[in-house]
């Protein structure tokens, strides 16, 4: 028992390091392409017949002692001929000593550039709670412990994001911070400065869809994601799409993993979406990988199903 308290010990202790440091702290998506509102609050679809709901676990680094784990709830629907919206909240756990919970709201203003073309400029604002516990945990010098360890938190932080999305039928760009305001989640105490900070994420993205027959449509994409002090991270995407009912797709996230992901539409109004990472950097050694799940529900404002091809983006 007590090897097995040490080793979550050493675990967790070496991911708070990587949020102490700054590095990449937003949550991480594989199937990003559908869960776009959440990272930029001027996503659009353009459609005023459809409400999109969606639903996204993420267990990433499976059977690694205190691997991060996501749940991503979203709804995005047309308000006005100009005006979109919804509500996101993100559930983000590690092992069962941090817990952050983040709920926004977004609205985005539609401007037509162009005869196929339009930008969307996007706002959002809300809060996360920031929570850790730290009882049970075991150290290897009982009489020197951790400072930094020796307090649970329990705080909230305001905060607020912007983006632009240029769109039309088949393609899309975005650009993104979905978070601008630089919050302290550790403070000094007692001349002991163990500080963890919530920096500004960048993200761009963009992606393209090539009618390739009445029956296969493909696209690809890609998703940069940049912070201060850390390495660049890309995604890049490629995905099929047979009969407007089974998708299937891989991707290669640079210096970090491997992908493949497939989705199925069970009725006019759900599909269904599975992805699965193959970490190829150092952490691969001690982790099987990063499984996604998500939900899509594409319901009609009348009452009716989703009655047309499933949306890329």
């Amino acid at each position: 028992m007590i090897d097995k308290l040490i080793k979550y010990f050493i675990a967790i202790t070496t991911l708070t390091i990587g949020l102490l440091s700054h590095a990449q702290q937003d949550p991480q998506y594989t199937q990003y392409m559908y869960n776009m509102s959440v990272i930029n609050p001027a996503y659009a679809t353009d459609d005023n017949t459809m409400m999109n709901i969606g639903l996204l676990y993420r267990n990433q680094w499976a059977k690694a002692v205190g691997g991060p784990t996501t749940g991503t709830y979203f709804v995005h629907s047309t308000i006005t001929s100009r005006l979109e919206g919804g509500l996101s909240v993100v559930h983000d756990e590690i092992g069962d000593v941090v817990k952050q919970t983040s709920a926004f709201a977004d609205i985005a203003y539609v401007l037509p550039v162009g005869t196929n073309t339009k930008l969307s400029f996007g706002v959002k604002a809300g809060a996360t709670i920031f929570n850790t516990n730290f009882d049970g945990f075991v150290y290897s010098d009982p009489i020197n412990e951790d400072p930094a360890f020796a307090e649970n938190i329990s705080k909230t932080f305001p905060n607020i994001g912007a983006g632009l999305y240029f769109f039309s039928d088949h393609y899309y760009l975005g650009f993104s911070a979905p978070n601008l305001l630089e919050t302290k989640h550790l403070e000094e105490d007692s001349g002991v400065v163990s500080q963890g900070s919530e920096n500004i994420h960048y993200f761009f993205t963009g992606g393209y869809v090539i009618d390739l027959s009445d029956t296969f449509k493909f696209k690809h994409s890609f998703m940069a994601k940049h912070v201060n002090g850390a390495r660049l991270s890309i995604d890049l995407n490629a995905n099929v799409l047979i009969n407007d009912l089974v998708e299937l797709g891989a991707g290669y996230r640079f210096d970090d993993s491997y992908s493949g992901m497939v989705n199925f539409s069970m009725t006019d109004a759900i599909r269904i979406g599975y992805a699965y990472d193959h970490t190829i950097s150092n952490l691969g050694r001690f982790n099987s990988g990063s499984h996604e799940i998500m939900l899509l529900f594409n319901i009609g404002k009348l009452g009716k199903g989703y009655d047309k091809s499933p949306r890329f983006f």
